[in-house]
C-alpha cells in the first residue's frame, strides 16, 4: 500500500511543480530521438545537444545519414565523445532502417532492441519521446530516485526497474514519471546532497527520513 500511496503523491507533485514543462509537446521525430539517444551514451546532456544540432543540420534522415562520409560524420558528432564508435553505429542503424523498414523507425520494443547499440533504455526513449507511446525510460535520475524512494529494491538490476515501476504507476502517467523525475532529480533529489528539506515526499522516503531525523542530544 505504501508504494501506491507514494506513487500517487509523487505524480501529483510532479504534475503540479513541473506543470509548465510537462505541458510542452513531448514527442518528436522518432529518427532524431533515436540518433540523439545513441549520441547521449556515456556523455553529458549538453554534449549530446551540441552533437545532435550539428548533425541534424546536415543529415536528419536515415538516407542522408547513411550517405554521409564517415569522417565527416565523426567530426560532426565529436562533442558527444567516442565519435568513431558512434558514427559506425549510427550508419549501421540507418542502413538497417533503409533495408528492412523502408527508412522508418520501428515502433516495437523488440525490433528496436535488435538495432545496433539499442538497449531497453534507448528503446523506451524512442517509444515514449518518438512515438508518444507510454513507456518508462530508466535514465540515471529515474534509476536513482526510484531506489532512493524505495519504489524498487536497492539491489534490483537496471533492467528490472521499468517493469517494477510499470506495476505501481498507471500507464497514463508513465511519460510524466520520466520527464518529471529528470526535473526533480536536477532540482531537489540530486545525486549528491539531495534537498530533502524541500521535498514533499520526505515523510515517505527512507533517505529523507534518515536525513531529517532529529539529532540526539547528549
Amino acid at each position: 500500500m505504501r508504494k501506491h500511496e507514494l506513487a500517487s503523491r509523487l505524480i501529483s507533485f510532479l504534475r503540479k511543480r513541473y506543470r509548465r514543462e510537462l505541458e510542452h509537446p513531448w514527442h518528436d521525430d522518432p529518427f532524431k530521438v533515436l540518433v540523439s539517444c545513441v549520441l547521449s551514451q556515456r556523455t553529458r546532456e549538453e554534449n549530446t545537444e551540441a552533437a545532435s544540432r550539428a548533425l541534424f543540420t546536415v543529415a536528419a534522415t536515415p538516407h542522408e545519414l547513411a550517405r554521409l562520409p564517415l569522417r565527416k560524420l565523426e567530426k560532426l558528432i565529436r562533442p558527444a565523445g567516442f565519435p568513431k564508435q558512434k558514427a559506425r553505429r549510427l550508419q549501421a542503424i540507418s542502413k538497417i532502417l533503409l533495408e528492412q523498414y523502408g527508412g522508418r523507425v520501428p515502433r516495437n520494443f523488440d525490433e528496436l532492441t535488435r538495432l545496433p547499440g539499442v538497449g531497453s533504455k534507448t528503446a523506451n526513449v524512442v517509444l515514449c519521446y518518438g512515438f508518444g507511446i507510454p513507456a518508462i525510460p530508466v535514465d540515471t535520475h529515474v534509476n536513482r530516485i526510484s531506489r532512493r524512494l524505495g519504489l524498487v529494491s536497492p539491489n534490483a538490476k537496471i533492467e528490472e526497474v521499468a517493469p517494477a515501476l510499470s506495476k505501481i504507476f498507471p500507464r497514463r502517467y508513465w511519460h510524466v514519471l520520466n520527464r518529471g523525475l529528470v526535473l526533480f532529480g536536477r532540482e531537489i533529489c540530486r545525486p549528491l546532497r539531495p534537498k530533502c528539506s524541500l521535498c514533499p515526499l520526505s515523510d515517505l522516503c527512507p533517505t529523507g527520513k534518515q536525513k531529517l531525523k532529529p539529532k540526539k542530544t547528549k
